[in-house]
């Protein structure tokens, strides 16, 4: 504050010269020394954007910890996270609760850990964003193992499989899924799924629809304006019966088999271990292909062989 001080002083000092020619030569020093304007006023805008800046930081909320095994038991409730429109995996049933495969597993871990289960309903799109940012402490929806999403979450070992294969309709003719790949067809596919970027490598002749919903997906080959969806096919089969004047076919042979787990936030390892040992009883005991069976009407397509090690 002393160097502003003395610059305004110094800007006053001209003005009290009664010499008129030591006045101009004053007046000429101090223009001299003088910041230029441009430079004067970056650094008003830069003190400005620092102010601004610090304001902001210190209205960001501080980012909560993951809550641990032993905190999660002394509260009495664990936060599951599950997608409310993924019928048979999740949904709002004729009572309007939820139901389906991934609530049956929520709470038998629930069971486990002998508190309430708390399901928070969690679009696709919102499973990883839940756990980062401590909503939820477990995500389930079909949360599928990518190099990419182990950046950011932990993951357990697999809750269950996801065979990709193809729903067409008689429509197409085709036997395989390698008979897809041909320019006049168009796939269906949703937004932010694993399989978008598979099908670009292993089908890319065919043109690409993309829509926002997994009842979409099914909607728009019902429509005609797709004419395959090269998925899950247990994930999506259901939707379907939507639509029984449509003859539709599966093709079985599957193009990609990937792995499902329980999510947690990076770095929750007691909660994680916690939950490898319930899921190591529960496909041992035959729960999970049991109750894989009762959502879905079938056997899973790739049954996890569980092990004792992990």
């Amino acid at each position: 504050m002393a160097g502003m001080r003395t610059f305004y002083l110094d800007r006053l000092h001209p003005l009290q010269h009664h010499s008129p020619a030591a006045s101009q030569a004053a007046g000429d020093s101090w223009l001299a020394a003088r910041p230029p304007h441009n430079f004067r006023a970056g650094v008003v805008a830069l003190r400005r954007f620092l102010g601004l800046f610090a304001f902001a930081l210190l209205a960001l909320p501080a980012l909560a910890p993951a809550r641990t095994l032993d905190e999660i038991i002394t509260d009495g409730t664990i936060r599951v996270g599950v997608n409310p429109n993924f019928p048979p995996m999740s949904s709002y049933g004729k009572t309007n609760q939820l139901q389906g495969f991934d609530v049956d597993v929520g709470n038998a871990v629930g069971e486990a850990l002998g508190v309430k289960v708390e399901f928070v309903t969690t679009e696709a799109a919102q499973r990883v964003p839940f756990l980062t940012s401590n909503r939820i402490d477990i995500s389930l929806g079909a949360l599928t193992r990518t190099p990419q999403r182990a950046k950011l979450v932990s993951f357990t070992v697999p809750l269950h499989s996801e065979a990709m294969g193809v729903i067409t309709t008689e429509k197409v003719a085709a036997k395989s899924w390698k008979d897809l790949n041909k320019k006049e067809l168009t796939l269906v596919n949703m937004r932010g799924n694993l399989s978008v970027q598979i099908l670009k490598e292993k089908l890319p002749a065919p043109k690409v629809l993309l829509v926002d919903g997994n009842a979409d997906t099914i909607r728009a080959i019902a429509q005609g304006r797709a004419d395959a969806l090269v998925e899950n096919v247990d994930f999506f089969l259901s939707f379907t019966r939507n639509y029984p004047a449509v003859k539709w076919k599966v093709l079985s042979d599957p193009i990609f088999v990937a792995y499902c787990s329980i999510g947690v936030r990076k770095g929750n390892d007691t909660l994680r271990d916690f939950l490898n040992v319930v899921l190591y009883d529960l496909h041992t005991s035959g729960f999970v292909n049991d109750t894989w069976k009762k959502w879905y009407g079938a056997p899973m397509a790739v049954p996890i062989v569980p092990s004792a090690f992990f």
